[in-house]
């Protein structure tokens, strides 16, 4: 049994969960505070939790796309001599997150605008604001399928902006 290989997989395991878990939180927070500050997750308010849910899939996804990079930094970096280069863990690990986190911004604003233009005649904002069920789930499932065409892309996108560091010795 390989002790250091189970050590780095359960590490793995625990910063996928610790990074979704912040990530998705702030997320969240950052969508009440602009566009729905009256509004939580309480169930008064069902059209906005479908959004909500629809967009934290989407983040979900992107993320699911970026945190094999991180993980594969993290191999990298500690395999590579005797004692781990967290600030290079650190520092690829920061970058790759906030790459994410810009593109999932980018992706779900923009075909949130698409989508709006598309339906014009239609203010998908306010009518999620009435609290209108059936535009929620349009859109939300609108941001989800394109994010499920467009994900394969994203980790190519993140290796292209910011390739692995140099590895030094190979297993």
């Amino acid at each position: 049994m390989n002790h250091s290989l189970i050590i780095l997989a359960l590490f793995e395991i625990i910063f996928s969960i610790i990074v979704t878990v912040g990530i998705i939180y702030v997320s969240y927070r950052i969508l009440q505070r602009l566009f729905f500050k009256s509004n939580d997750l309480s169930g008064n308010h069902l059209a906005f939790t479908i959004f909500t849910s629809g967009v934290i899939l989407n983040i979900g996804l992107i993320l699911s796309e970026i945190l094999p990079s991180i993980t594969q930094v993290v191999r990298l970096a500690t395999t590579q001599g005797d004692t781990p280069d967290y600030q290079t863990i650190l520092l690829y690990s920061g970058l790759y997150l906030l790459i994410g986190f810009v593109v999932s911004v980018i992706i779900n604003s923009s075909v949130f605008i698409l989508f709006s233009i598309l339906t014009q005649g239609v203010d998908e904002y306010v009518e999620i604001q009435k609290n209108n069920i059936a535009v929620a789930i349009i859109v939300a499932v609108t941001l989800v399928s394109i994010t499920l065409i467009v994900k394969d892309s994203i980790a190519v996108l993140v290796s292209a902006l910011l390739p692995y560091p140099q590895a030094h010795y190979f297993l």
